[in-house]
């Protein structure tokens, strides 16, 4: 062979290589097709957090809880780690700026990928950006690809499932709240439950993807879940029939009387504000002059939709909102751009814990400019907005780029210093009495989060928006008994082979009178015979030594004296399901309203309250 020959490849493997090393392709030693994809996102996180978090961002922190998220998730105990890419003790650690942060992410992630080929990189990554973004806010979070689509569709679009909106929290789904009208909350799931059970196999550990996956179906499939609820020693099992969820977000609009209108909204989304002016024009052909807003449970949504709403109570150039931030283009000061069509009409709004952030919006701005009283419990507490950005697999962050306050400038964002789980569940630590919360919260207030409403009233920051009258929460439904017949679907039963039966009856003399229905129908002896048989076969045991209902496993055992004192709460709550599977989701309302609204009833007596509340708003200057 001659000295060329031999030379010559040498040669060009040499210049090839240089190549690539001047090219900066060293990751040409990357195993697996999505690393690059992997790496890239990793960036795309990192650079979006830096650029768009309201808050200060401390880089090596980032990175650092990056490595801790996939190292954790590769559930090895058997790692190296000294001395390696993956330790986290960092020694030397030294990062200024984004290629440092991910030059050692790389480090790290071809480390493992080289050393464990048996790891899913893709899933160690995404471990990896949901540790980093915990180092955030309870708020800034990961959606996976499908995820983003689902999300979506609970504002936008149509789907089937058993309508639940939830969190995954400590390796455990958390309920955020039913979706109104749904499945689950047909059968009294609420917010707060934890699903820990789906079908024959524990739920416990479960990714988004995962509890999606269980729990979306068809219409008319059947899923069973054992949920355990706060205060309850022992799960409750559910057997949720998927359906249609809802996509409309007022759940119903009536009149209380003959000049008051009810409007319940569940959440805001892209069609609130169109569904919410269609209602009030109803209302108002009905004679409407004073109106009660419902945001009671309404997590919030779209800021757009609350703003827009907001605007309808106020003449323009009023201060809605105004949002800060370290990056000055999320500053802004939101004022009403025209007279609202609501601006002169008396309102009450009623909110509890379940009310948070675009609810609080709406509410903080009626609060702050003595537009109408708030009535119910303190509200949720959450005041960051954020906003979505998409990333290269189709996944997104949400990422919080600013902080909304009320136009008296109070901020209502409570403390999440304590970790997510403390954050979520702070709502269920505090105390059953909501006069006795309302108070402890006041005196703990310090003077730096004490405002004034136009008035001069004093408001307060830093915990939700507490209301102007409190009304302890009605648990009249929230007993045993009718736990048992929820979580059974004895009401749902009852009510269809009642229809079986006797349904052209019932249409010939109600159908064309809901309000006659409303006022005057009951339950007649056999109806309340056969609710008994049912509830036995059910699971129910009369038990006569027993002063107070109890549930050992799947048995309801309560004394007969006690059966006949609650029966009323049952009938009450098959009728409204009887007006639903009759007239639709927005005649269910009417009817518990009637029976189990405590919060409305006081509310109803308060319109003098409001009068002296609103005297001097019209003659002084907006904010």
């Amino acid at each position: 062979m001659t000295l060329k020959k031999f030379i010559a490849p040498q040669l060009i493997t040499l210049l090839l290589l240089s190549a690539i090393w001047l090219a900066g392709a060293d990751s040409i030693i990357i195993s697996g097709s999505n690393d690059r994809d992997n790496l890239h996102k990793y960036m795309q996180v990192q650079r979006r957090v830096i650029d768009n978090y309201f808050g200060e961002t401390n880089l090596e922190n980032l990175h650092k809880k990056s490595i801790v998220g996939m190292v954790s998730a590769m559930e090895d105990s058997t790692l190296t780690l000294e001395g390696t890419p993956i330790d986290t003790t960092f020694a030397d650690l030294d990062i200024s700026n984004l290629r440092d942060s991910y030059n050692r992410f790389e480090e790290a992630y071809l480390y493992i990928s080289n050393n464990y080929p048996d790891k899913d990189m893709d899933e160690l990554t995404e471990s990896a950006i949901r540790e980093m973004l915990g180092t955030l806010d309870p708020h800034s979070v990961y959606i996976e690809p499908d995820d983003s689509d689902r999300i979506q569709e609970s504002f936008d679009g149509k789907f089937q499932g058993i309508g639940i909106q939830f969190n995954i929290i400590q390796d455990t789904i958390t309920v955020i709240s039913p979706i109104s009208g749904g499945p689950s909350d047909q059968l009294g799931i609420m917010s707060g439950d934890r699903i820990i059970g789906i079908g024959d196999s524990s739920a416990v550990g479960f990714t988004n993807e995962d509890v999606m996956r269980s729990l979306r179906g068809e219409k008319g499939t059947e899923v069973d879940v054992e949920i355990l609820r706060p205060n309850r020693n022992k799960p409750i099992n559910y057997t949720i029939v998927r359906d249609d969820i809802p996509i409309t977000t007022i759940d119903t609009s009536y009149m209380l009387d003959e000049t008051t209108g009810y409007i319940k909204i569940n959440r805001f989304a892209a069609t609130t504000h169109d569904e919410f002016l269609s209602a009030v024009n109803k209302l108002e052909n009905e004679g409407m002059e004073k109106m009660v807003l419902d945001l009671r449970n309404n997590p919030g949504g779209y800021l757009s939709q609350a703003i827009a709403i907001s605007e309808e109570f106020f003449p323009r150039g009023t201060r809605l909102v105004s949002t800060e931030s370290r990056h000055s283009r999320f500053n802004s000061k939101v004022d009403s751009r025209r007279d609202g069509t609501l601006k002169d009409m008396p309102v009450i709004t009623l909110v509890n814990q379940g009310s948070a952030s675009a609810s609080e919006i709406v509410s903080g701005a009626i609060q702050d400019h003595d537009r109408g009283l708030i009535v119910g419990r303190r509200t949720f507490g959450k005041g960051l907005v954020q906003q979505q950005y998409e990333l290269i697999d189709d996944s997104n962050i949400r990422v919080t780029i600013s902080r909304y306050l009320t136009p008296s400038g109070r901020l209502i964002q409570k403390p999440f210093d304590n970790g997510s789980e403390d954050y979520a569940y702070e709502i269920y630590h505090r105390t059953t009495d909501a006069s006795v919360d309302a108070n402890q919260f006041k005196e703990d207030v310090p003077d730096s989060l004490r405002y004034t409403t136009r008035s001069g009233r004093t408001v307060l920051g830093g915990g939700g928006i507490v209301p102007d009258y409190v009304v302890q929460e009605d648990t009249t439904v929230s007993g045993e008994v009718f736990n048992f017949m929820l979580a059974n679907r004895v009401e749902f039963d009852f009510v269809r082979d009642y229809l079986d039966e006797k349904g052209t009856e019932f249409r010939d003399r109600w159908e064309d009178d809901f309000e006659d229905f409303r006022y005057n129908f009951e339950w007649s002896s056999e109806d309340k015979a056969k609710l008994l048989s049912m509830m036995k076969e059910n699971g129910m045991v009369f038990e006569n030594s027993l002063d107070e209902p109890k549930i050992e496993e799947d048995t309801l055992y309560i004394s007969e004296e006690k059966y006949e004192e609650l029966l009323w709460i049952n009938l009450g709550r098959m009728k409204a399901e009887l007006a639903r599977q009759v007239w639709g989701s927005e005649k269910f309302y009417p009817i518990t309203n009637d029976l189990f609204n405590e919060t409305l009833t006081q509310a109803m007596k308060l319109w003098d309250e409001v009068d002296k509340i609103t005297s001097g708003y019209a003659s002084s200057n907006p904010r």
